[in-house]
């Protein structure tokens, strides 16, 4: 059994889903940096100092009542809140992930493609007399004993 689980987890097919997974979680802690710190600040900016990860929607009060300035005041003071700007960060990160894998499939399906490979040279040729299939270079058909032409 032990020999068993160890060519399947030796298969090209496990060993490459594992470092997919790896690379992908390593590429998504860079893909939620760069949207909250490079692209949501400028974002928020350009739209009147909006900090996206505070734009949220209190549902019912916590113990201390609001209003709550910020997402951590209202969760410490354990309100319940729609986190509307969680939920916006969330949808530009996948979309810049989805963005990145469709350049890199892209990427790789033309590497793939190739130029096709050129007609491989024929070794067999039919006899004449018989039609049986003989060597390209026979001079007599070992089927029939004819003589070829060459």
């Amino acid at each position: 059994m032990l020999k068993e689980f160890k060519e399947f987890a030796m298969k090209g097919n496990v060993l490459d889903m594992a470092v997919g997974i790896i690379i992908g979680a390593a590429f998504s802690t860079i893909v939620n940096s760069a949207v909250a710190d490079v692209l949501m600040p400028p974002i928020g900016l350009l739209l009147g100092n909006v900090d996206f990860s505070n734009i949220f929607i209190v549902l019912k009060d916590g113990k201390v009542p609001g209003p709550y300035e910020t997402l951590v005041a209202a969760k410490a003071a354990g309100a319940v809140s729609l986190n509307v700007g969680i939920f916006i960060n969330a949808v530009i990160n996948f979309v810049i992930v989805a963005f990145a894998i469709f350049i890199l499939i892209k990427n790789v399906n033309r590497l793939k493609k190739q130029e096709p490979a050129a007609p491989a040279v024929p070794t067999t040729k039919e006899c004449p007399f018989c039609l049986s299939v003989i060597p390209i270079a026979a001079a007599k058909c070992g089927h029939c004993t004819s003589d070829l032409q060459k």
